[in-house]
């Protein structure tokens, strides 16, 4: 007998790009599975993916309720026509998605043809489509703020102009329902039309937009850079760690453990948020493919911030009994001298220059081109680089390599400036403090994206610079046990 391959056609659906990832099945399966299992026994629970794409969310719990409803309702077509027209619902990003999310469930592109699996009266049954176009104002759209020089396409164009989001009241598409769980995997960013880097995240949208539908159960996958907020996130971000509704929250450091051959900047995660819940959050870690579970607050006491990797929270514990300064406020803003990386430098000295460093080449540059912070010039310095990324399993790197700042230097907003500093040897101390595995395991704690402004710095703590620091010694100082020195020394690479 020939053993025939025959695998799940959503499995095999690649990602078009970073702005909208497909769901694999397992991935929907562990997004279900955080809810409460009774919700797929019951003939009243509904259901409605807002942003579906293959459909995958929707296919999943029509299974799960053709075996919950089984002895509710016998007959077969009778329990699947109920499923299908009082429980699951979708709203589609695009008309093509609408095409592919209702084969998965229907069996065919059409609700109302022949070969559906339960006749509706409409070509789109409960997955509904409709191409809208964006509301322009000052040349952004008022719901998303796509350009409107890039996205104000003629009506043949796909606009990206999300029908859940681009209204002021998201009941309208299935009037007088009642969600019981909004489940789903939203676009993440929309490009506009410059390097990814400058897109705009969309995926917060969608889950102010669902909250506005008041579900008992809202789980949804959304990359994980909001830990950090920035980029019209911080808002979001406040109310999300503050959030004693949420329950589970499943964390991804890399994506391409949770969306094979994905890569998201800053990793990805799932939360279940339940309306009849309040008070910790089960945390589930996930890194090099080893799981931990921990039960605590998003927020941690006095911080800002959330601590991400479970292993962590109490060796930043430990640091934070001593009540030290943050080594943040010795760290520049971005563009320290307010020297943008596109000037244009000398290649040699003349009268009146100083050295700048900058990428990809250093340079030289009259000192009447230095706009802020003038002063820090003739003084001793480290610089840092301001962007740094790393993909993959870990150990990291963290930051790039600091190197010291001689008097009379300068450099782009591609660096960051520590100090000043007395001497060139605290210049020297900072560095090895910088290079060590302690401080950039802190600096990892806060660092979410590629990016490094002050603020990631803010777990580490200053030291004494009259001499040098290294691993063992901080170790030593701060308490750590052998089994946190060990995590440590598996997340952060040696930097000679």
């Amino acid at each position: 007998m020939v053993n025939a391959y025959n695998p799940d056609v959503l499995n095999c659906i690649a990602n078009l790009s970073n702005d909208e990832v497909f769901t694999p099945p397992e991935l929907a399966n562990k997004v279900l599975d955080l809810l409460p299992q009774e919700l797929f026994r019951s003939k009243e629970t509904t259901f409605l993916d807002p942003f579906t794409k293959s459909g995958v969310f929707l296919r999943e719990i029509v299974k799960r309720l053709d075996r919950g409803l089984q002895d509710k309702i016998p007959d077969r077509q009778q329990r699947i026509d109920h499923i299908l027209h009082r429980q699951v619902f979708g709203i589609a990003i695009t008309e093509l998605t609408s095409l592919l999310a209702r084969r998965s469930v229907y069996c065919s592109k059409y609700a109302n043809s022949p070969f559906s699996i339960s006749k509706f009266d409409t070509p789109g049954g409960n997955i509904i489509y409709k191409n809208i176009r964006h509301t322009w104002e000052n040349g952004k759209c008022k719901y998303c703020g796509a350009s409107q020089a890039v996205y104000d396409r003629g009506n043949e164009a796909e606009q990206y102009a999300y029908m859940f989001i681009h209204t002021d009241n998201p009941n309208k598409f299935f009037p007088n329902m009642k969600f019981d769980v909004i489940v789903g995997n939203p676009p993440y960013q929309l490009s506009d039309g410059g390097a990814q880097a400058s897109a705009k995240p969309l995926y917060h949208l969608f889950v102010e937009q669902a909250l506005k539908l008041k579900p008992t159960s809202l789980s949804i996958i959304i990359p994980a850079r909001w830990y950090s907020g920035g980029k019209g996130l911080d808002e979001f971000r406040d109310r999300m760690l503050n959030d004693k509704h949420i329950s589970h929250l499943v964390d991804y450091f890399d994506s391409n453990e949770c969306f094979p051959g994905v890569d998201l900047s800053g990793g990805v995660c799932f939360f279940l948020r339940s309306q009849d819940y309040s008070g910790p959050c089960h945390i589930y870690s996930i890194i090099n493919g080893k799981k931990t579970e921990a039960h605590r607050f998003l927020l941690e006491k006095e911080e800002d911030s959330f601590v991400r990797f479970n292993e962590a929270v109490d060796i930043l514990h430990k640091v934070k009994s001593f009540c030290e300064e943050s080594f943040s406020l010795i760290v520049s803003s971005r563009k320290p001298f307010g020297i943008a990386t596109n000037e244009t430098f000398s290649s040699s000295k003349t009268p009146n220059s100083i050295k700048i460093y900058a990428y990809p080449n250093n340079g030289y540059i009259h000192v009447s081109q230095i706009m802020d912070n003038s002063k820090i010039v003739k003084t001793h310095k480290v610089y840092i680089s301001y962007a740094y990324g790393e993909r993959g399993n870990f150990p990291y790197f963290v930051i790039g390599k600091p190197f010291y700042g001689e008097p009379n230097t300068c450099c782009t907003e591609t660096y960051l400036v520590i100090g000043p500093f007395i001497s060139e040897d605290t210049c020297k101390n900072v560095i090895e403090y910088m290079k060590t595995k302690f401080f950039r395991f802190l600096v990892l704690l806060r660092k979410n994206t590629q990016h490094a402004t002050s603020k990631v710095y803010k777990f580490v703590p200053l030291q004494d610079f009259s001499h040098p620091w290294t691993d063992e010694m901080l170790y030593k100082k701060y308490g750590l046990a052998p089994e946190e020195i060990a995590f440590i020394e598996s997340m952060i690479r040696p930097m000679e």
